[in-house]
């Protein structure tokens, strides 16, 4: 089942429900989800983080592992 199938067969469900303790325990459970997410997302580099970054980079680029534009966007229109 695919990611679409599933969100539908959630609201499916999730519409059966008569408690409102059980929907206020998914809603909080939802906002913290959403919350975890979003800070493992925004969370910064410290400065030694950021600098292996760069330095990984520029050994990467010096030994000709590139993705070319081109086929990167390529590659990300069969995403779809």
């Amino acid at each position: 089942m695919d990611l679409q199938a599933r969100k539908i067969e959630f609201i499916r469900e999730f519409l059966t429900i008569q408690s409102e303790d059980i929907v206020l325990r998914l809603e909080k459970l939802l906002k913290s989800e959403q919350s975890k997410i979003e800070s493992e997302i925004l969370k910064p580099f410290s400065m030694d983080e950021f600098n292996d970054r760069i330095n990984k980079s520029m050994l990467d680029s010096k030994a000709g592992k590139l993705t070319e534009n081109e086929d990167l966007l390529a590659e990300t229109q069969k995403w779809h």
